[in-house]
Parts: C-alpha cells; sequence; structure tokens
C-alpha cells in the first residue's frame, strides 16, 4: 500500500511539474524540446537568414522552421505554427520566434505576441520574441547583435538571458546625435530563463567589475503619488519610501500632482539633477496614480499625462548620461482583469503537492526589440539606453491595490530588495513578478480570483545593483 501511495505521489509530482515549468525553483526547466520559428518578409536577405539559424543552433533549439510571407501574413503563420505544437502531444521547454522585416514595417507585434501565448503546449513556458529589421542585399544590420548574443551564450551559459542581454546592449549601443540608443527588452518572465547547456553543478562566472553601474555618486529619487481617491496608497509611499533610504536614495514625494503637475515636477527634478553639485549616478521616478484606458496616468484632476512624455525628460538630463533611469509605474493600463490560465478543477493530490496556482495569461514572455531606434514596435521605451521602466501590470490589464496594505507590485518589490539589496536589479525584478504572479486577487467586480503580471521595459547596458 505504501509503494502504491508513494507511486502515486510520485507520477503527480511529475505532472504537477509539467504544469509548471519554473520546477518550484526560479529557474525554468527546459528538459523538453526547444522550437524555433522565423517569420521573415521576402526582402530579407540570406545572410540573415543564416546568422539567425546558427544562433538557434548555439542556443540548442532541435527544431527550427522558416516561413517567408508577408508581414501582413505573419498572424496567420504564427497561428498555423501555434496549431502544430497544440497537436504534438507533449509539453514544450520553450518556444523561440524570430520576425524579421524591413525596418518600420512590424507595427503591432502584440498581436503575434498574444497569439502564441494562447498555446497550450507553452502554458508556463517562456515565450521569446526576437524583433529584427533587415535591408535587401548586403550584410544584415542585426548581425553584430546575434554574433554576439550567440557568442556570450556559448561562453557563459550559465548566465539567464536577461544577464546575456544586457551585455549584448552594452556592445552593440549605437551614439547618434549625442544620444545613444540601444536595443529594448519587454519580459514579463517569472524565472531565470538559462538558455546554454553548461552543468548545473558549475558556479557561476562572475561579471567583471566595468560590466557593473558606477552608484557611488549620489542618488535621487522623485515620487509622484495621487493618494485622493486611492486607498492604501499612502502604504506604497511609506514602504518605497524607507527603502529608499536605506538604499541611500535623497528623495523628494509630491503628492496629489496635477497632470500637468506631473511634467512640471520632472522637468524640475531633471533641472535639480543637471545643477547638483556633485556627480549623480542614478535616479528613481515612482509614479502613482489610477490609469486610463491607453496605459496614460490620470493626475489628481482627472487630466491625462502620457508616461513616454516622463520618460524623455528624464532622458534628456545630462547629468544622467550613461547612468541608470528607473521608473516603477503604479497604475492600471487598462481595465482587463486577468482571470489566469490553468485547470479549473484540480486533483486531490495537487492539495497535497502544492501544485503552483494559475499563470497570469499575460506571464512568461521576453520580447527582444533589436532595432528600437525610430521603431514603433518597441512599446513604450523609444530605444534610448540605460531606462529601466517596471509596469504594476501589462498592457490593458488592471493594476490591484490593498486598501489595507497597498499594492502587491509595490509591497513585494520592497520585501524582496530588503532580503537581497545587493543583487541584480533585472533578476530582482524578475523574483518580484513571480511571487506577484502566484498570488490570487479578490477584484471589486466579483468573488473569482483574478491574477497580476508586471511588465518590465530595459535598455540597461550594464548590472544595475543598488547596493554597492
Amino acid at each position: 500500500m505504501a509503494f502504491l501511495v508513494s507511486g502515486t505521489l510520485r507520477m503527480a509530482a511529475q505532472i504537477a511539474d509539467a504544469q509548471d515549468s519554473l520546477g518550484r525553483k526560479g529557474k525554468y526547466n527546459l528538459q523538453a524540446p526547444r522550437v524555433a520559428l522565423t517569420l521573415s518578409s521576402p526582402e530579407v536577405s540570406a545572410s540573415t537568414i543564416a546568422v539567425l539559424e546558427d544562433v538557434f543552433q548555439t542556443l540548442g533549439f532541435e527544431s527550427c522552421q522558416r516561413r517567408e510571407a508577408s508581414v501582413q501574413d505573419f498572424l496567420r503563420e504564427l497561428t498555423v505554427f501555434r496549431e502544430q505544437l497544440d497537436a504534438h502531444g507533449g509539453p514544450m521547454g520553450c518556444a523561440l520566434v524570430a520576425l524579421v522585416a524591413p525596418r518600420g514595417q512590424l507595427r503591432q507585434p502584440q498581436q503575434l505576441v498574444r497569439e502564441l501565448s494562447r498555446c497550450g503546449a507553452l502554458q508556463g513556458c517562456p515565450k521569446v520574441f526576437l524583433l529584427l529589421s533587415s535591408t535587401s542585399g548586403g550584410a544584415p544590420k542585426p548581425g553584430a547583435f546575434l554574433t554576439s548574443l550567440g557568442e556570450l551564450c556559448g561562453r557563459c551559459p550559465h548566465w539567464s538571458l536577461l544577464q546575456l542581454l544586457t551585455e549584448v546592449f552594452c556592445r552593440t549601443a549605437e551614439e547618434s546625435s549625442g544620444a545613444t540608443y540601444c536595443p529594448v527588452l519587454r519580459s514579463s518572465l517569472r524565472g531565470a530563463l538559462c538558455l546554454g547547456d553548461g552543468e548545473t553543478w558549475k558556479p557561476k562566472p562572475e561579471p567583471c567589475p566595468s560590466a557593473q553601474y558606477d552608484l557611488s555618486g549620489a542618488r535621487a529619487a522623485l515620487f509622484l503619488a495621487v493618494i485622493r481617491d486611492r486607498p492604501g496608497a499612502q502604504h506604497d509611499v511609506k514602504a518605497l519610501g524607507d527603502l529608499c533610504q536605506a538604499l541611500g536614495f535623497e528623495t523628494t514625494l509630491r503628492t496629489d500632482p496635477t497632470a500637468q503637475a506631473f511634467q512640471e515636477e520632472l522637468a524640475q527634478f531633471r533641472e535639480q539633477l543637471d545643477t547638483h553639485r556633485d556627480p549623480v549616478s542614478c535616479a528613481l521616478v515612482a509614479l502613482m496614480a489610477h490609469g486610463g484606458p491607453q496605459g496614460q496616468l490620470l493626475g489628481a484632476d482627472g487630466q491625462e499625462v502620457q508616461p513616454e512624455v516622463l520618460v524623455q525628460e528624464l532622458n534628456c538630463c545630462g547629468a544622467l548620461r550613461g547612468c541608470p533611469k528607473i521608473f516603477l509605474l503604479q497604475a492600471c493600463r487598462g481595465g482587463h482583469r486577468d482571470a489566469g490560465m490553468g485547470p479549473k478543477a484540480r486533483p486531490w493530490f495537487w492539495r497535497w503537492l502544492q501544485a503552483p496556482p494559475a499563470i497570469p495569461s499575460h506571464a512568461d514572455i521576453l520580447q527582444i526589440d533589436v532595432d528600437a531606434q525610430g521603431s514603433s514596435s518597441s512599446g513604450s521605451t523609444p530605444g534610448n539606453s540605460d531606462i529601466l521602466m517596471v509596469y504594476a501590470a501589462t498592457e490593458g490589464c488592471i493594476a490591484y491595490r490593498d486598501e489595507k496594505k497597498g499594492s502587491d507590485f509595490i509591497q513585494t518589490l520592497v520585501e524582496v530588495l530588503r532580503t537581497d539589496p545587493g543583487g541584480d536589479l533585472l533578476e530582482l525584478l524578475t523574483e518580484v513578478n513571480r511571487q506577484v504572479c502566484e498570488l490570487d486577487v479578490l477584484g471589486p467586480d466579483c468573488d473569482e480570483p483574478r491574477k497580476a503580471c508586471l511588465e518590465i521595459y530595459s535598455s540597461l547596458r550594464r548590472r544595475l545593483c543598488l547596493q554597492v
């Protein structure tokens, strides 16, 4: 009898692990097959495709398909790919989709991202989208990026993909008209994604000191928080303020700003940094407000301001040239309430195993825009370097806030950073997202649990550790 129970629980554990590729260890389990797809328009050169195929091989993708189609047909081709994966009959480890088209043609990649997110075989698995611009004939423009990515994955297989991309961004960023333009990543990953084949017992290679931002100078933080009609917001302000003080940030708080005041306060903050008596090494801006249906921030007067305008204001700060600029946005980005994906009725043994809860439908996505400069596909970041933006909700979704304790995003962020203040901030934010994704939120609209998921935009070119 004991043998039967043991065997049943062991099989149940395997089933539970198959439903959650993180394996309960904060790292994606890539034991199942990895699949890759290249969607390219007819204008794309053969040399670009050849470089991509070499990178896929280096990254350990067993199945690599290529389909040539017009950009307008990308969605149809991706639907066929999704249906093939669902018909496979077994779990997948990871999917990588490269979208290659001439600059400016790929305007709405989020439709393609959502299509692959519907794939049942990839539920809980990382889905990586690589957006590349190419011209016909000659060497491919993204060649340097792809070559660096393949080389680093082969040399540093223990690094997470976020760490590798940060290094690649440093190598491939371009100077133009006094500004530094950089690829952009957009992540809702819930764990470390390591595509290399290195042995797990080997120590991770430590990056050299020059690969980390120097934060020895002054640090400044600005909080713009609408408290009125946002119960619980005061708890976020208090918790984040205490954390910033512990990390050495000189903090300025402005409550209940109007939409115009959002812009004016950012402009004044930038001017203060430009005239600061000591060198400035880092700036943090926390924006807390109600959000509009298209991701706008609503001031205390109900008027709208675009977050991109505020980002550009700080990006013009000369004192912060080459320094990290962090934006935390606790605001709704639409009205969708995500019920998550997962089995509604669970077997009895899942309660014994503490199987993972439903997964937010927007989780486990990594989107990389190699040609962010002048591109309309990069989302909210314009391709300027050294920017980190963290949204409390994915595009189109509600950002939840508890009246008694504050928002899950800010409170979890503070807890994680207090536990490991010297860790790589991108990795810590991924852990914050994992914890937020596991929570069940009871929304005001009904008694059914809802899910939340962070979205991280980064054009950082070095490791960012807030405690040296």
